[in-house]
């Protein structure tokens, strides 16, 4: 985690990028929505199907053609959306990564993410996704909901998935009165908890209860964190390394026998 969390803090520092279009930029006080807030925020939650994109000449400016299967929150569109920003990712022949969600990851985004743009941009062609979603500007479209290193856009590859019944949970706890939100996400949270022998239920359990700690840290809280962890890694490997290099330089000659190297002592 360490070092996709620096990798993206190296991104978003360098703010000279080709354009803004692709770049991400992000003030110090900037919190990477919980996945509760990201349910609350966005105007549509729908679970769609990627079948194509619209091709522009800066990639950046193309659209994701994405089926509807359902809406988790707000009105399912009628017919095939656009979403901006977004596309196709090429075939594995073509040297794609093809790289799905993990179905078990539900804190940290897609690791296209960590990336430039800050944001998933890329995706395979048949794959279902979750999106949060925002209207475009023009009215016309779709663009993502959440700002950078959210969970806007995840693979989800059954109805079984964790992250659709996080979800699904979360736009229901969004939508009831905010002084009813945190007994409902702590009844669910003791009812998962308690299925000690089910790791997706624990899975589950461990990400309710990160809504109910309340909103992340700052990125500036998160740089010193990960840096300061990473320089604590650093210095650990580095002792390892002296006290190694100590036991070899203590350790006879290949050939010595004990009573040479203790004559070679005096």
């Amino acid at each position: 985690m360490t070092s996709r969390i620096l990798a993206a803090l190296a991104a978003a520092a360098s703010l000279t990028l080709v354009t803004s279009a692709i770049a991400c930029s992000v003030t110090p006080d900037y919190r990477v929505p919980t996945n509760l807030e990201l349910a609350e925020e966005a105007e549509l939650v729908l679970l769609g199907r990627v079948v194509g994109e619209e091709k522009e000449a800066e990639f950046w400016k193309s659209s994701l053609l994405v089926e509807p299967v359902r809406a988790i929150k707000g009105k399912a569109p009628e017919g095939t959306i656009s979403i901006t920003g977004a596309r196709l990712d090429p075939p594995l022949a073509w040297g794609a990564d093809g790289m799905l969600s993990n179905p078990y990851e539900l804190a940290e985004a897609h690791p296209d993410s960590y990336s430039g743009a800050c944001l998933r941009r890329v995706f395979p062609r048949g794959t279902m996704a979750l999106f949060f979603l925002e209207r475009a500007p023009d009215g016309e479209g779709w663009r993502p909901s959440g700002g950078p290193f959210s969970r806007w856009a995840e693979d989800v590859l059954s109805e079984e998935a964790p992250w659709l019944m996080l979800t699904q949970l979360y736009v229901e706890v969004a939508a009831a009165p905010e002084s009813a939100r945190k007994a409902m996400l702590e009844a669910e949270r003791a009812e998962l908890a308690a299925m000690a022998d089910d790791p997706v239920a624990q899975l589950i359990a461990a990400d309710i209860a990160r809504q109910l700690a309340g909103p992340n840290e700052t990125w500036h809280e998160t740089m010193a964190r990960e840096i300061e962890a990473s320089r604590e890694t650093r210095e650990a490997v580095e002792a390892i390394e002296d006290a190694i290099g100590d036991v070899v330089g203590e350790a006879p000659e290949p050939g010595l026998t004990q009573a040479d190297a203790m004559e070679d002592e005096r």
